[in-house]
């Protein structure tokens, strides 16, 4: 995602566009994304400019996730994966990315869930709740009984407001992200408390 909006903040002449801006993009809608770039930008976008805007962003990852394979899955999540499923756990991502199914069978990650619910199902991003209880409801379980892993603080939020029991990963890539909502907070994916869940 970083490459991409790089891509188009230097198409726009918009400077000092950096990973920090990036990690604020975490959780949030295409277009929500798109007026963090904005925000450097030394011009005011119509609506119908930055629906292309966002477009033209997209287009540029879509171009980008070509390229991604196996490699991009952070280590020991498959083993993580594996474990829960054995345990008869039903899992589901929810994200708020239209492209989560697409990046889901690249990284051969799609085997291991039961459903998704994505930014196909929902205008509405995190923090708002909405994409986690469409997971809850696509799998037939209760809020309560989900326990959601997140590495965004506005993630953490939209799973507590969802009414879940919420994990807190402290991923390198995603920056010093405010996991303070988290109900429980791990360093590693290997520390997710398999046996507990």
């Amino acid at each position: 995602h970083y490459l991409a909006w790089k891509r188009l903040a230097d198409e726009l002449q918009i400077t000092g566009f950096t990973r920090e801006d990036n990690r604020r993009q975490r959780g949030v809608s295409r277009m929500a994304s798109l007026e963090i770039v904005l925000e450097k930008a030394d011009r005011v976008y119509t609506e119908e400019e930055k629906a292309e805007l966002a477009e033209r962003k997209n287009n540029y990852y879509l171009e980008l996730l070509e390229h991604m394979d196996e490699s991009a899955v952070l280590k020991n999540v498959k083993e993580v994966l594996s474990g829960l499923k054995e345990r008869g756990l039903l899992l589901a991502v929810g994200s708020a990315s239209k492209n989560a199914p697409v990046i889901l069978e690249k990284t051969g990650l799609l085997p291991y869930l039961d459903k998704i619910s994505c930014g196909l199902d929902t205008t509405k991003s995190k923090p708002d709740p909405a994409i986690y209880r469409l997971a809850a409801q696509a799998l037939g379980v209760r809020p309560r009984d989900c326990v959601v892993l997140e590495d965004a603080a506005l993630g953490a939020e939209a799973a507590k407001a969802a009414g879940m029991f919420c994990i807190g990963y402290r991923n390198p890539s995603s920056g010093n992200q405010d996991l303070s909502r988290a109900d429980l907070v791990v360093d590693n994916i290997e520390d997710i408390p398999v046996e507990t869940l």
